[in-house]
């Protein structure tokens, strides 16, 4: 045979469930994209045709939509846990489960007293509001034997509109941009941290608690960095997450310098005194670094589209 079989994957994609936890007259939601990624002995399939050792992408959906009722949801990773340890265990042919997950947070709406009193309702705790800001993302890898969790998110947008330079750069006769010593740093985070539990004997995260750590953390090192440039942000952006969250060993940014750029209002007759900006959305800087733990290995990929 001229040709053989290289590494190869199947399962279904992008199942959307949502749960709904009623909690007497108070509801709870979780809304997941989960995708299923499943490997092992399947060349004959792909030689012959011959489906054996297939178990059908439909049962995998179903799988999703089942496990949502029969283990709920308590958080991204503990449901995608459950769903990588049942695959790798009840199919002989699966070696390897990977579940990524998309989670999209609601919010309760809040309604004043007299309104829900009009509506003939005591209190309101069943309306909700999908909330504006990131994705919370997950990723579960189970071989049959370790574990591999990778949380994050995307599409965070920050801004400081102070505290901001970039100055001294390299320049050559292409160079046009001006040295700035007072700027605005806007960028969309796109993040991604491996946990260091790796097998079941392990005491295992409590992953809805490290996810608000690891946000509040990163939030707070893009605030109170006088930043030089948006690498050394995201540099102490990294640090204070593995510093304080000791569950995480590696920090994976990919950050898009959301550039603005001051609006010459001298034609008007008027004086831009750092008020007026374009915001540009292309061409952008993109900023990409891995940040570990002294002694750990990287192993989220480098292309995180590829995660």
């Amino acid at each position: 045979m001229p040709t053989i079989l290289g590494q190869n994957q199947y399962g279904k994609a992008e199942n959307r469930v949502v749960k709904i936890t009623r909690d007497g007259a108070t509801h709870h939601i979780k809304d997941l994209n989960v995708s299923v990624a499943l490997s092992g002995d399947m060349e004959e399939v792909h030689y012959s045709g011959s489906n054996a050792n297939v178990l059908p992408t439909d049962t995998t959906k179903n799988t999703v939509f089942a496990f949502a009722k029969e283990h709920g949801i308590e958080s991204a990773e503990q449901f995608g846990i459950h769903l990588a340890r049942h695959f790798v265990t009840s199919q002989p042919a699966i070696h390897r489960a990977r579940i990524r997950i998309e989670e999209y947070a609601w919010e309760r709406i809040e309604t004043s007293d007299a309104n829900s009193k009009f509506i003939g309702a005591d209190e309101v705790k069943h309306s909700f509001v999908r909330k504006g800001q990131e994705t919370r993302l997950a990723q579960v890898t189970y071989d049959g034997s370790s574990w591999e969790v990778v949380s994050g998110l995307k599409d965070l947008t920050v801004m400081n509109s102070t505290n901001s330079e970039f100055w001294g750069f390299v320049k050559d006769k292409y160079t046009t941009l001006r040295e700035a010593y007072d700027r605005i740093l806007a960028t969309s985070v796109s993040g991604r941290w491996r946990f260091n539990w790796t097998d079941d004997e392990q005491k295992m995260p409590n992953w809805e608690k490290s996810y608000e750590q690891v946000r509040k953390h990163m939030l707070q090192a893009f605030a109170e960095t006088y930043s030089l440039s948006l690498q050394q942000t995201l540099y102490q952006m990294g640090s204070r997450i593995i510093n304080n969250r000791g569950e995480i060993d590696e920090v994976r940014f990919s950050l898009p310098n959301s550039h603005h750029f001051l609006v010459d209002l001298e034609p008007f007759g008027l004086k831009n005194d750092n008020e007026v900006y374009f915001a540009a959305d292309r061409p952008y800087g993109l900023i990409e670094a891995t940040v570990l733990r002294d002694g750990c290995e990287p192993r989220i990929p480098v292309d995180l589209t590829n995660l």
